[in-house]
């Protein structure tokens, strides 16, 4: 099996719920930050969660995190965006041969989805892989990136992501169910409509 490690970006200021965290949001009876850590640490990879340094949102986060046997690193410059957490998991990944991005906010990922991008990651652990929608029309989350990528990861800036890094590579793709691949949710009103289509 390939050296995996998977990194889960949750660092964010959750801005856009006005006031209450979105990682806090309950999917299956439980936070979707402990829901989506737990599916990581499922799949025998190395997982690591960023979160803020400091500040408000910390102390709940932290404690949904509790016990899952994953590495929490605090991120001191978390205001500038996803690069500061990229860029983390970049000096974390130790002796893997590639890092997993896998968002918190999505729901609807699940174990089998994970499964199945690391068996096709394996396939050639040289090459980036992105999930798509079903139809693969549009790209989304989880990416995996190979070692190699990791020093333009630790020079990010911003918050592009880490679509700077893959600007010019060959993409490989991995179609998940439905759309789940390009379901996040960010805003109050985003997860309301997820609950009512079943979610």
């Amino acid at each position: 099996m390939t050296d995996l490690a998977i990194l889960i970006p949750a660092a964010g200021a959750s801005r856009r719920m006005r006031g209450s965290d979105k990682l806090l949001e309950e999917v299956g009876g439980e936070p979707v930050l402990r829901h989506i850590a737990a599916l990581a640490v499922g799949t025998g990879a190395r997982v690591i969660v960023t979160l803020p340094a400091s500040g408000p949102l910390v102390p709940a986060r932290r404690a949904v995190l509790m016990g899952l046997g994953l590495r929490v690193v605090p991120v001191p410059d978390a205001h500038e965006g996803m690069a500061a957490s990229l860029r983390a998991g970049a000096r974390e990944i130790g002796q893997a041969e590639g890092l997993m991005i896998l968002l918190p906010d999505m729901p609807g990922i699940d174990g089998r989805d994970l499964a199945r991008l690391i068996a096709a990651f394996e396939e050639d652990p040289t090459c980036p892989l992105r999930a798509t929608t079903e139809d693969g029309a549009e790209a989304g989350h989880p990416v995996i990136l190979p070692r190699r990528l990791m020093q333009g990861m630790a020079v990010l800036t911003g918050d592009r992501g880490g679509r700077v890094v893959l600007e010019g590579e060959k993409l490989r793709t991995c179609a998940l169910p439905g759309r789940r691949a390009v379901t996040d949710l960010d805003t109050p009103e985003d997860w309301e409509a997820w609950r009512r289509r079943g979610g």
